[in-house]
């Protein structure tokens, strides 16, 4: 083959080659040239996204912060609410205790009891003396059986734990000297005028006569008063639990 037609051909080779190169490279120019311009875009992109899943997030903290924040105000409101109740519980229930102890007053139906002497002291000759403790230990036990609820001596409430005694002659109720007659004796009961019936059927007037003294009977009345019981009333056994 003559030696130009082989030079040819390599030069048409050459030229074949040259443009696959060439194309070759152009795509590869294409290609880096879109991947230089398209990631700004996706940044950008990115960036709001971004912005707006901090903003949802910072909305969503809030929330939860006003959340915990209202949760902590019920918290105290219950807190507090439940010292009151359990503040007022204790209270409810040392008021119930204290007036069963007998120490604050209580106004209710009942009857009056007057104790007086019999006879005065020119017609008897001698002194009248206190009235006994038996005899008005008596009279609080017949009372009691009738279903008195409070009883009053004098200005004194009788409680569980009153002591009528006698020293050196003298009477004495709840560690006071009981004051001359006449006095009353204050009933407080559900059934005054049944309570009138019962006394007035006893003989308990008969054992104040021997004694030379006038036991009288009032009709019922619709409210009386017996006083508070002043002393301070012992609580053996009794305790407290503080509130945490």
């Amino acid at each position: 083959m003559p030696r130009r037609e082989r030079s040819l051909r390599l030069n048409q080779k050459q030229k074949s080659h040259f443009t696959i190169i060439a194309l070759v490279i152009g795509f590869m120019v294409a290609v880096q040239f879109q991947t230089t311009q398209h990631p700004k875009v996706r940044d950008t992109r990115d960036m709001w996204e971004l912005r707006a899943d901090l903003t949802k997030e910072q909305k969503t903290q809030a929330d939860i912060l006003r959340e915990i924040r209202a949760l902590d105000g019920q918290l105290e409101n219950y807190r507090t609410n439940k010292a009151l109740s359990k503040k007022e519980a204790l209270n409810k229930t040392l008021m119930e205790l204290k007036k069963e102890a007998g120490a604050t007053p209580v106004t209710g139906v009942g009857l009056k009891l007057t104790i007086s002497p019999l006879f005065g002291e020119e017609l008897l000759g001698k002194e009248i003396k206190d009235v006994s403790p038996q005899l008005l230990k008596h009279l609080v036990n017949d009372l009691n059986s009738y279903d008195a609820d409070e009883i009053a001596i004098g200005d004194q409430r009788i409680v569980a734990t009153t002591v009528i005694r006698d020293i050196n002659g003298r009477t004495k109720v709840n560690n006071y000297w009981l004051g001359d007659a006449p006095f009353q004796v204050t009933v407080l009961t559900k059934d005054p005028e049944k309570m009138y019936n019962r006394l007035k059927a006893s003989n308990i007037a008969d054992e104040f006569a021997i004694e030379d003294l006038s036991l009288e009977i009032s009709n019922p009345h619709r409210q009386l008063t017996v006083p508070a019981y002043d002393q301070e009333i012992p609580l053996k056994g009794l305790t407290v639990d503080e509130a945490e």
